[in-house]
């Protein structure tokens, strides 16, 4: 018995703590999914490259900060007011609103799946305590900037720049990357038509008014 608890340790470590370790500092070779849609081979090529945070300009990742999660600086993994809102609005029925992190997108996005299931939500709470005890906030932010889904089959800022406006992720201008984190490629146009002037303050304004969370920008606020 002993021994079979040991193995069962062990195979936890080996699914859990080592690929976070591993991932804080390698970039992710691939992740579920993307494996997932791999696997599916319905959709269109998986397209992902890597953009170092260093490299990318600041307003970049305020834009997705300021759409996804607010308070990413100050929060451990876990947006508490928000979950509270959540849990209120979801008991009035209507639409499901989702109160997941930037660190809970990433842990799911990594290593989980698509859905809702109290087993997944479980597994994605420990990946997320892990990655926020092991990594820093800019590696956190670094990760989900590269492995965010920002259209079929589209991974990450650098795959969604070069797709969209062909240029790379460091040349991205602040409207272009408020629309990127706001709203994604299925409400670009709508977004375009309401914030014309589109100023970084108006882009901002549009990250935060539309959330990335609607249709779009499929990193699935569940």
């Amino acid at each position: 018995m002993r021994r079979l608890l040991w193995t069962a340790l062990a195979v936890g470590l080996l699914l859990t703590v080592v690929p976070v370790l591993v991932l804080a500092l390698l970039p992710p070779p691939t992740t579920a999914f993307m494996l997932a849609d791999a696997l599916d081979g319905e959709g269109p090529p998986i397209r992902q490259q890597w953009v170092p945070l260093d490299t990318l300009p600041a307003h970049v990742p305020l834009a997705f900060v300021a759409a996804e999660d607010q308070d990413f600086p100050d929060h451990h993994g876990f947006d508490l007011g928000a979950i509270r809102d959540a849990l209120a609005h979801n008991a009035d029925g209507g639409r499901v609103r989702g109160a997941s992190t930037i660190s809970q997108q990433v842990a799911k996005n990594l290593f989980l799946w698509r859905g809702r299931s109290w087993a997944r939500k479980g597994l994605e709470a420990g990946y997320t305590v892990l990655i926020e005890l092991l990594w820093s906030k800019r590696r956190i932010l670094e990760v989900y900037l590269n492995i965010a889904e920002l259209g079929p089959g589209l991974y990450g800022v650098g795959a969604a720049a070069q797709h969209y406006w062909l240029l790379p992720a460091t040349a991205l201008s602040p409207r272009q990357a408020a629309l990127l984190a706001a709203s994604g490629a299925l409400t670009y146009a709508l977004v375009l038509a309401r914030f014309p002037a589109a100023s970084l303050l108006g882009a901002m304004l549009c990250a935060i008014a539309f959330g990335a969370g609607g249709a779009g920008l499929t990193v699935h606020r569940v």
